[in-house]
This record gives structure tokens, sequence and C-alpha cells, in this order.
């Protein structure tokens, strides 16, 4: 059933149409079962995990950004719009981002997302360390508050959490003479560690010494009670880089002796791919199988650079309940897709709710709204949305079989949705598989739509990670810090439009002045915005008044830069995402 909210008395408005349409003729699209390696080139140093309904990925991007991917399909990643949650200025943590990961831990403020990642200053690696943001929520994709870094004064690399015994621990990599080891540390909390750091392992092997001497990247893995390390062993621009498996074998994590090496490497070179490590590893969406996600090179030569590439396989348990990852996917070999991920899944994404506003005409060829549908929008690739309910079901239109319904997640083509410009600013939408209208009815005001967030929201920039902040006269970005001049509330007008008010001043709209922000009324027209979904993902913001689009000024990354407005250049700097702050 869809549910509505009334804005409206029906009797008033006669061309009130019924959401009922009959079978369709048009295909199905089969959802695909199978995929190939790589997922995508230049991943190094992956990380990916499902939550609620999409995968989320990163990899190493060498600057001074952060991306993140996320698809509802494994082999979708490759087509995801990578977006920057988090962008850093700061001459001593500002480069050289690598090894990033994120992970959902318990803190001081509840559950958040933690991403962990190093660092360091431009143009060397001397000051390489690891630095920690807080989710505002439960969306990995933020946005995020710079909390500190453990351990800024020192060298150290490749960070990973792992709990034990409901206490957490950082482990990382650091070099001392010319071996590369890893440590672990125990935590106050995931950005402040306590104590004094203990051996975790060092290449004390051959196999682990190729190149050089290199023991990195050390990542958790607990299964039916027993705790593993597994880890990356030798130099990274040898073809025999390689994954290494340790045990907790005693008592005390920070003993060194209560950790046991493997006699030999768990996971190395085959089938084409060569040096395969820095892994990570994720659940199926139906929590079924364990998957291994790592980076890999095709040639022999290819070494630590933006050639690896993002690959995942399953893995499966030895009958000594040690893992058996087997040997990496040649790029020919056929995978079966994570169990669950063509569904049914009921699962709400992590996107703000919205009202789907419907507009009908109203006296003298104005419109109004007829009645609003809260809805999930979740953007997922090529300029196609999912439309969730409060129930974690999905719009299915008439070609998936019956009438348009909220249907449980099954991966199908008609599950999925598309908006256009329609007149005067407003959407239109519309089924992927036929491109039926939203509605049954015919006429020319039939499929009008405006989009509103139901809650609060920050607007953040897909160019900074950083969000748009009130000040007494306009706006600038900022890092989130909570405050409430970066919770905007963006409210549905009659003529499709919305009003933005920051929290913390209700009383003053957003408006337009020439290419500048500025707060004042909230009954004129350059107080009246448009939200119009971006093909890549996110909106562009745009000005009934003057047609111009929210701007980050010259797509600086710094704080304080003024977001006004200007012409629609199509680039980053003038793509927002909206992240819920509830």
């Amino acid at each position: 059933m869809l549910h509505k909210i009334k804005w409206v008395n029906a009797g008033l408005v006669k061309l009130w149409c019924l959401l009922v349409i009959t079978l369709a003729a048009g295909a199905v699209h089969a959802a695909t079962t199978t995929f190939t390696n790589p997922v995508f080139e230049n991943g190094a140093d992956p990380w990916v995990v499902f939550y609620k309904g999409n995968y989320y990925s990163t990899t190493t991007t060498w600057s001074s950004q952060l991306e993140m991917r996320k698809s509802p399909t494994l082999a979708g990643l490759a087509d995801a719009t990578p977006v920057n949650i988090w962008s850093e200025t700061n001459e001593d943590r500002c480069c050289n981002f690598w090894a990033f990961e994120f992970h959902r831990l318990k803190g001081p403020n509840g559950w958040r997302w933690y991403v962990l990642y190093t660092s360091g200053r431009d143009g060397t690696y001397d000051y390489q360390h690891q630095s920690v943001l807080e989710s505002v929520g439960d969306d990995p994709m933020g946005p995020y508050e710079y909390k500190g870094s453990p351990m800024a004064d020192s060298y150290n690399i490749d960070g990973s959490y792992i709990t034990i015994h409901n206490q957490l621990y950082l482990m990382y990599s650091q070099w001392q003479g010319d071996e590369q080891r890893n440590f672990i540390i125990k935590m106050k909390n995931p950005w402040t560690v306590e104590g004094q750091p203990t051996l975790l392992s060092r290449p004390s092997e051959d196999w682990e010494r190729t190149g050089l001497n290199v023991n990195e990247g050390p990542e958790p893995l607990i299964h039916n009670g027993r705790v593993f390390v597994v880890y990356s062993a030798s130099y990274c621009a040898t073809p025999d880089y390689k994954l290494a498996l340790l045990e907790l074998t005693g008592d005390d994590p920070l003993d060194p002796n209560a950790w046991t090496k493997s006699e030999e490497p768990v996971f190395t070179k085959a089938n084409g791919v060569y040096g395969p490590g820095h892994n990570g590893f994720f659940k199926s969406p139906d929590g079924t199988e364990d998957w291994l996600v790592y980076h890999g090179n095709a040639g022999e030569d290819d070494g630590c650079s933006t050639l690896r590439a993002l690959r995942a396989q399953p893995f499966t348990w030895n009958a000594d309940g040690t893992p058996n990852f087997g040997e990496p996917a040649g790029s020919d070999q056929q995978i079966n897709v994570p169990s669950g991920e063509n569904g049914p899944l009921w699962v709400q994404p992590e996107a703000p709710m919205m009202l789907l506003n419907q507009y009908v005409p109203a006296n003298e060829g104005a419109l109004m709204i007829q009645s609003s549908t809260p809805v999930i929008v979740d953007q997922i690739a090529d300029g196609k949305v999912r439309f969730a309910d409060f129930t974690g079901q999905f719009l299915s239109g008439a070609a998936c079989g019956g009438e348009l319904a909220f249907l449980p997640w099954q991966n199908k083509e008609c599950q999925t949705w598309q908006f256009d410009v329609a007149q005067a600013g407003l959407l239109t939408v519309t089924n992927s598989v036929n491109q039926q209208p939203y509605s049954a009815c015919t006429g020319e005001y039939c499929n009008l739509w405006g989009l509103s967030p139901l809650g609060a929201v920050a607007i953040v920039s897909a160019q900074s990670g950083k969000v748009v902040t009130a000040t007494q006269s306009s706006t600038v970005q900022q890092p989130w810090t909570n405050q409430a001049s970066q919770k905007w509330w963006l409210r549905p007008q009659q003529d499709g439009s919305v009003t933005m008010v920051a929290d913390s001043d209700q009383s003053r709209c957003l408006n337009v002045s020439g290419n500048t922000t500025v707060f004042g009324r909230c009954d004129s027209e350059a107080s009246k915005w448009y939200l119009h979904p971006r093909d890549e993902g996110g909106y562009r913001i745009v000005s009934k008044a003057n047609q111009r689009l929210l701007d980050l000024s010259y797509c600086d990354l710094n704080d304080g830069v003024s977001v006004g407005v200007y012409d629609d250049l199509d680039n980053i700097c003038q793509r927002f995402y909206l992240r819920d702050v509830n």
C-alpha cells in the first residue's frame, strides 16, 4: 500500500488519479548472477562493507581527499560515482591519503562509523600517520567529524581495529630498523590509545622478506570465537606480495607470545594475479557467506602503483577452523554474486527520508501540492534511484509483473526509477524499464513532482565532503561540527520549490542575490530553490529567481570558502548531497 500524507482537501481537486497501473508490456530485466574480477581498476588497499542494501567501498587515492563508492551490487561499484566524504588542508595531515577503512563501532556517542586512514605532509612520506573521523549518524557516507590522530607523533600506517573480549584495540604497521612490523595497542575510544604498543608480528620467515622485510596491513577476522589476524607480507613492489595468518592462541592480545603465525602464507600469486594483498573481509547480503576483498596486479612488474585493482571472492573454512582463501580468481573466472544480493531484501538504505510531492493545477494556472509520499530516495548509478518505504520495501513498477506496489528488493530494473526536469522546475518520475510515469492518469499535469526532505539534513559538497554552514549573512563550507548552523530544513512550497532555513535561525530563509547567498524573507522568489537529482548522484540546488546553482567557490577545499551561486557548469563543485543528521 502506498503511504500518503494529504496536504489539501481532495474534494477541491478533480485531477487526483489512482496509483494503479495494469501489467505493462516489456521485459523485466533479469538480475545478474555472476561477475568477474577485477571489480574495478586503480583499487589499491580496498575496503568493502555491505550495509543496509548497499555495498560501500574505499581505496587509496594518494591525494588529500577520501573517496567512497556505493552500489546495491558488488559489480556495480565499478560504475558508481566516487564521492569525496572528507578533504584536508591542514599541512600536518593534508596529503598522501592511503589505506582507508571504515568500521561501525559503539563509541562515546553510540553506534557510529569510524574512518581510519593514513596521511601525512605534502612532498614526503616521512610523517605518515593515522587519523580518525566519526560519522554524525549511521550513514557510511557521513558527514564526518575529525576526531584526532591516535599516534600523531610517530610514523604509523595501515591501521585497523579489532575488538577482543569487548575491548577495542588498534593494529598498525611501523618500521623498526630494516623491518616493517605489525603492532597492537589498547584503545580508550576509537581515536585515543592508552598504554604502550606491543609487537604483533615481524617478518621472520623467508617468504616474508621478498624485496624488503615487510609485515603490514593487519586485518581482523573473528569466527566461531577464534581470533585471527590476516596481514600482508613481503614488498608490494614484487609479485610475491602475499597474505599470511596469525591466531590468538594465548589469553592476552598484548602479549607477543599469545599469537601464533602460520607456517606458510595463506594467499599467494596464481592464475595471472600478482601481488595479492592488503585485504579486507565482508559478509554477503544475507549473512551466509564470507568474502575476501584485496588488491592484485595483472602484470608481474606492476608493483605498488595505480595498476593494483580491487578484487573480491568468497572463501570457506577448513575442518580445523582456519580460513581457506584458495587461490586468486583469474580474470576470466565467473564468480557467483554474493548470496542474497538479488534479494528478496527488506531493508532501508541509508539516505534521508524524502517527501515525493505531487503537484496539480490550482486556481488561475497555479500549482499546488496534491499529496506527498514519504520515501527514502536511494540514488544509484546512471541517473537511477530506488524508492524505499518505512517497511524496507521498494517501489516496483507494473513491469515487475503486477500493480504498482512496494515489494522486497529483488535487484530488478523495474524497481528503479528516473527523474527528469519538467516544466517550471518540477520533476517527472518514470520507470526505468518502460518509462511509464509514477501515476496512472493521463494529461499534462499527471506526472509533476517535487522533493523535500522530511527532517533536517546536512548539505554536503561532493568536492570537499564539508557541509554548507550558515553565517550571519551568507553561507560557507566548514567541516562537520554538529552545529545548528549546519542543519537545514528544506520546506516544500506550493510551486514545486523549497525554502531553506538553518536550524540556528528558522525565521530567515536562504535567498539568492546575484552570485551570492544571503538570508532574508521567506516569501520572495529569491528564497525559492529546486532540488534536481543529478545523474551521477547528488543534487543540483537551483535558484528559482535566476536559475543559478548553489556553487562551491573555485572548488576550493579550504574551510570558510564561500558557497554562492553560479551558472550551471555541470561539475563537481555544484554537486551537493543531502545527508540525514537526525
